[in-house]
């Protein structure tokens, strides 16, 4: 089969289609042909070895996670699936960007609703389980105020519409150009980071500080500057680390991954399915185009996902 590979860990313009061998279905895994894959920022790390003290990488690597496609193998002890249904789903290492991926039933994987096509479908799993497992994490609740920085990324976007429909006040960070665009997704109101101090702009929206930041961009000592924006008390969640310390009595909640609860993925394809939940493409790339499709995530300012359809 035909696979987007990492040879070693390497810059991202010496990635190549080339030819690996078809996965076959071990004891509860399942083979899908792939349709969709979507990419996410750890990708990008993994290719080139800057989250290799994290998440070291066998080469050569096939790059992607998130996917969208058929099953068309069964592996011993598989039940739930068979060969014919239709799925989504995050594959971690074992690579999304190729004609053919494996999978394992659980958490991560999910049925495909009938009205959900494989574009779409393959832009949900990581950044919306991990959008939901944040905002679990920190135990957001109704009434609340959060304020998203990087509410323009796939997880951004994702913590904006499922904070809403929380019903917590959502701040979001976006350009002037996004902003009536955030404010469709639930957002009510926004901050142009290009433009304006975060935490100050915030701090005049809500004098006390919100009850909850998402942060979606920090690390180390950029969350305890961003933290100035909750309230004494507040909590910040990161999928990034930082201090333990963050002052005024503000809890640091940090999830290095995400740990999908089962239903979480089923429940967001059937949101996205009914309209519930909007999922935003920012670019799509036919196969033969994947180079050039990792090329522009890293490089571009793209609002929503990068999609690379599979024939």
């Amino acid at each position: 089969m035909k696979a987007l590979v990492a040879t070693d860990y390497q810059p991202l313009d010496r990635l190549t289609l080339a030819e690996l061998p078809k996965p076959a279905a071990g004891p509860d895994e399942v083979v899908v042909k792939v349709e969709a894959a979507a990419l996410n920022p750890l990708d990008l790390m993994l290719v080139t070895g800057a989250a290799k003290g994290l998440f070291p990488t066998e080469h050569p690597l096939i790059v992607g996670m998130d996917v969208a496609g058929t099953v068309v193998e069964a592996g011993a002890g598989v039940s739930g699936y068979a060969p014919g249904d239709r799925v989504l789903g995050f594959v971690g290492q074992a690579g999304s960007v190729a004609e053919f991926t494996v999978a394992t039933p659980g958490p991560r994987l999910a049925h495909r609703p009938q009205n959900l096509d494989a574009v779409h479908a393959a832009a949900i799993p990581e950044s919306g389980m991990t959008a939901v497992c944040l905002l679990r994490a920190v135990g957001l609740t109704g009434g609340e105020s959060v304020l998203v920085i990087g509410a323009t990324g796939g997880v951004g976007l994702y913590a904006v519409q499922l904070a809403h429909a929380l019903r917590a006040r959502v701040i979001a960070t976006a350009t002037a150009q996004d902003a009536d665009y955030i404010c469709g997704l639930g957002a009510a109101d926004t901050v142009d980071y290009r433009q304006s101090d975060v935490v100050e702009e915030t701090l005049k929206l809500v004098p006390d500080g919100v009850d909850v930041v998402v942060d979606l961009v920090n690390r180390g000592e950029g969350l305890a500057a961003v933290a100035r924006a909750a309230r004494p008390g507040g909590r910040l969640v990161s999928p990034l680390s930082g201090p333990d310390d963050l002052g005024r009595g503000v809890t640091p909640v940090y999830i290095g991954s995400f740990v999908p609860e089962p239903g979480d993925l089923e429940d967001l394809a059937s949101r996205a399915a009914d309209g519930g939940l909007r999922v935003e493409i920012g670019a799509r790339y036919a196969f033969g185009d994947a180079v050039q499709a990792v090329a522009d995530f890293a490089g571009k300012h793209i609002r929503g996902k990068v999609v690379i359809t599979v024939p």
